[in-house]
C-alpha cells in the first residue's frame, strides 16, 4: 500500500536532459517542433503535459522518439518507498540504493566495510552521514574521523576517501545528481 507502482510518468525532466545533450537552447526545439517556447517551458518543468502528437514533435526536434522520451520519464509521484533488507548482518560490504530513478539527488548506504584506497571525486556536492560504527575520511589533504551521528558536507570537486574504523558501520551518501548542473565549475 502506498508504494510506487504503476504512476503516471514525467516526462519533462527527459526532455530537458535531451535538449542539454544536444546543447539546444527552447527557442530551437520551439522553431524545429512548431510548439511554443512557454508550452516547452512548462512540458520541462511538468506544468503541461504534452498531447501524444506534441510529444512526437518534440521528440521529432530532439532527435529521438516518443518512446525513447517516455522511456527515460521519471515517476509522476513525489512519493517512493524503498524498502529496507532484512536486518541481519551483511557477510561483505555492499552498497543499496536509496532513491530508485533518475533523480536531481542520489542517495545510497554503504554497509560495512569499503575500499580506502579509491578516490572520490564528484563534479556535485555530496553529504556523508554515519549511521551507525565509525569512518576515517581524508579529504582536502586532512584526515577526519566521524563517529555515529556525525555528517560531512563536501563542495563538489573535493577529492577524497574513506574507510569504516569499525566493523556493521553503516553510511549514507546522498549528493546532487550528476547531470545537474548544481555548482559552476570550481579550478583551484
Amino acid at each position: 500500500m502506498g508504494d510506487n507502482k504503476e504512476q503516471p510518468l514525467r516526462v519533462g525532466a527527459a526532455v530537458r536532459r535531451r535538449r542539454r545533450a544536444l546543447d539546444l537552447t527552447l527557442a530551437v526545439v520551439a522553431q524545429r517542433s512548431g510548439l511554443s517556447v512557454p508550452f516547452l517551458s512548462q512540458v520541462e518543468n511538468d506544468r503541461a503535459r504534452p498531447s501524444r502528437g506534441s510529444l512526437e514533435k518534440v521528440a521529432d526536434a530532439l532527435r529521438t522518439t516518443a518512446v525513447e522520451l517516455l522511456a527515460a520519464a521519471d515517476p509522476a509521484c513525489s512519493v517512493d518507498v524503498v524498502r529496507g533488507e532484512a536486518a541481519e548482518p551483511a557477510p561483505e560490504p555492499r552498497v543499496r540504493s536509496l532513491v530508485r530513478g533518475h533523480h536531481q539527488l542520489h542517495a545510497s548506504e554503504f554497509t560495512g566495510g569499503h575500499e580506502a584506497g579509491r578516490e572520490f571525486q564528484h563534479r556535485n556536492d555530496e553529504l556523508m552521514y554515519v549511521a551507525d560504527g565509525a569512518v576515517e575520511i581524508e579529504a582536502e589533504g586532512r584526515a577526519y574521523r566521524l563517529a555515529r551521528g556525525d555528517t560531512m558536507y563536501l563542495t563538489g570537486g573535493v577529492r577524497h576517501r574513506w574507510r569504516a574504523t569499525v566493523p556493521d558501520t553503516r553510511v549514507i551518501v546522498v549528493a546532487v545528481a550528476e547531470h545537474i548542473e548544481a555548482v559552476q565549475d570550481r579550478t583551484r
